[in-house]
């Protein structure tokens, strides 16, 4: 984890349970469960240590195109949305938000905010569905799969 200058206490919690809640979607993946299962991972431990996490941004499969279909989204209904198949390959990439969920975007029209000016994390890793699981194609050399 990269955090640059005097990270407070609190900014270091928020993103480190952006990270894990990433890790907690990260590991539903494999044949047969849904894209609903990795939603309801991420947003279940991400309220549960009372964050929010942003909607109108999500992970998307990666192809022929950069981003394309699915859309994964960070927070589901179990059993529901697409059914992962061997050879997907997408993004997990949860941005969570340490009040509530809304945001909006600035007039230079790229920059975007949380509304209630607390502070955002995000993490994202390339995934592709594999036989008995998942790979993590953007695994850094000095990152490890937490257990």
């Amino acid at each position: 984890m990269y955090l640059i200058g005097e990270v407070s206490p609190l900014a270091r919690r928020l993103v480190q349970k952006t990270y894990e809640a990433m890790w907690k979607g990260i590991k539903v993946v494999r044949p047969g469960a849904t894209l609903g299962d990795i939603g309801h991972a991420i947003q279940t431990y991400v309220e549960g240590n009372g964050y929010s996490v942003v909607r109108e941004y999500c992970g998307h499969g990666v192809g022929r195109e950069m981003h394309e279909d699915p859309q994964v989204l960070h927070y589901g209904i179990p059993g529901t949305g697409a059914v992962l198949k061997e050879g997907m390959v997408f993004t997990i990439e949860p941005m969570v938000n340490q009040g509530d969920s809304r945001i909006k975007t600035k007039k230079d029209g790229w920059t975007v905010v949380t509304r209630d000016k607390k502070l955002s994390a995000q993490w994202e890793h390339t995934i592709a569905v594999t036989a008995d699981g998942f790979e993590v194609l953007t695994l850094r050399k000095d990152e490890a799969i937490p257990e």
